[in-house]
């Protein structure tokens, strides 16, 4: 089978091809550097040729309100156009879990629209909402970063590791529509500001997280179940502990 991944090179995109090469598919990892771009149109209708799934892995470059919206619309009404010139049969992409909770934030607006772009396009589909990635404990970190303190809300996040995102959106690709979405998280819940305390403190970094439950994450205030999940979530199996002894870091 041919599965097109838009967003291939990136974090979740390079594990997921990985993953579907090895079970034999034909998969096109799909990128500006590998000449598919989304938001001018270049590429897609050669790479969707002959494609019966796709999957949208693709982020905003930036997170700037006006931008990350633009981005989502203007990327996801080129694909989907696309897709159904090309008779695409499932359009399925990586959204985040808590998007329709937190639309004080741009980036959750953005997230949204999207959404309902595929919702509205006709074309078999299925969102699949996941919970933060480990991997971005860091840039949470930063982005509440003043001076030596992190000032973080103490609500509960289940962070996933991109292995396991990688684990789920594969088997989402081989598995039928559901016209819906499912959520995929990770095993263990823990408090936001607690969480990147640990983390922290466990690669030597001296700052001094400040627990405030006004803190926004990314533009928006949480509560304990802004970033969770108890929609009967599919869940991963790598805890932080085993993310953090087998993950790199710079």
């Amino acid at each position: 089978m041919k599965i097109v991944i838009i967003g291939g090179t990136g974090l979740i995109g390079s594990k997921t091809v990985e993953r579907l090469r090895a079970k034999g598919h034909e998969v096109i990892a799909a990128s500006p550097n590998t000449g598919v771009n989304t938001i001018t149109g270049e590429g897609l209708a050669e790479a969707l040729a002959g494609t019966e799934v796709v999957l949208d892995l693709a982020n905003s470059p930036s997170f700037e309100d006006k931008a990350v919206l633009e981005f989502f619309e203007t990327s996801g009404r080129n694909l989907l156009a696309a897709e159904k010139v090309a008779g695409v049969k499932h359009h399925i992409a990586l959204s985040v879990v808590g998007t329709e909770r937190l639309q004080e934030s741009g980036y959750f607006r953005g997230k949204l629209a999207q959404e309902k772009l595929i919702k509205d396009a006709g074309i078999p589909y299925t969102i699949v909402h996941s919970t933060q990635f480990m991997e971005f404990l860091g840039g949470i970190a930063q982005s509440g970063t003043v001076g030596d303190h992190v000032h973080l809300s103490p609500a509960f996040v289940q962070p996933i590791a991109s292995d396991d995102v990688a684990d789920a959106m594969a088997d989402v690709a081989l598995a039928a529509p559901v016209n819906g979405t499912i959520e995929i998280a990770g095993p263990e819940r823990s408090r936001l500001s607690d969480l990147v305390a640990r983390y922290l403190k466990a690669i030597g970094d001296a700052r001094t997280v400040e627990v405030d439950p006004e803190a926004r994450y990314f533009g928006a205030r949480l509560d304990d179940g802004s970033l969770v999940s108890d929609n009967d979530p599919r869940l991963g199996k790598i805890t932080f502990e085993q993310w953090f002894v087998t993950s790199p870091r710079k």
